[in-house]
Formats: structure tokens, C-alpha cells, sequence
């Protein structure tokens, strides 16, 4: 297996972009929501569970941008694509599809 790191890293960056922009995005809605609290108890029940949704995305996005950095890390000590457990290179179809994946398939499962 022969992994461009060039093109890997350059794909990580812009992944960890979106993170970051993800994040800031949700942290401002969750800071000064736009959907204004009504006097109708409804409507703030509706607005306190968006805001919950809003925290489990957040947690989400966070977690993958960890994930993402550390994956440019491997790209800088050169240990991209090697299986954390067996040193195996990491199947490429798994790394197109999951690029900081630490696991190979055999130890994934």
C-alpha cells in the first residue's frame, strides 16, 4: 500500500476546517439561539430539546476533530495507515472511507 501523506494531510486540514467551522457554528447557536423562548410552554420544551441536540452535536463534532489531529499527527511521525495494534497497514478503502481510522479491519471489529 502507498499512501500519498501530501494529499492525505491536505484532506485532514481541510476535514479539520469543517470541524472547526462545525463547531463554531453550533457554539454561537447554542450562546444566541435565534429561535426567541415564547410565553407557550410547548414552544420551550421544543426549544430546550434543540438546544440538547445542539450540545450531543457539539460532543460529536469535538470528538471527531481530536480524532482528525490526531490522525495529522500520525502523518508527521509517519505512522499514518499502521494499525495501532499489529502495525499492519490500515486497508485503504477504510482509510477513504474513515481517513483517522487507528484500527485496522481485523481489530476494528
Amino acid at each position: 500500500m502507498s499512501i500519498d501523506l501530501t494529499a492525505t494531510k491536505q484532506n485532514l486540514l481541510k476535514l479539520k476546517a469543517e470541524y472547526e467551522e462545525r463547531i463554531d457554528k453550533i457554539e454561537d447557536h447554542i450562546q444566541n439561539p435565534q429561535d426567541d423562548l415564547n410565553e407557550h410552554w410547548d414552544d420551550q420544551a421544543i426549544s430546550y430539546r434543540q438546544n440538547d441536540m445542539r450540545k450531543n452535536l457539539l460532543g460529536e463534532a469535538r470528538q471527531s476533530l481530536i480524532y482528525v489531529e490526531n490522525a495529522l499527527s500520525r502523518v508527521e511521525n509517519e505512522t499514518y495507515g499502521e494499525c495501532e495494534v499489529c502495525a499492519e497497514p490500515i486497508e485503504e478503502k477504510r482509510l477513504e472511507a474513515l481517513p483517522y481510522a487507528t484500527l485496522c479491519m481485523d481489530h476494528a471489529e
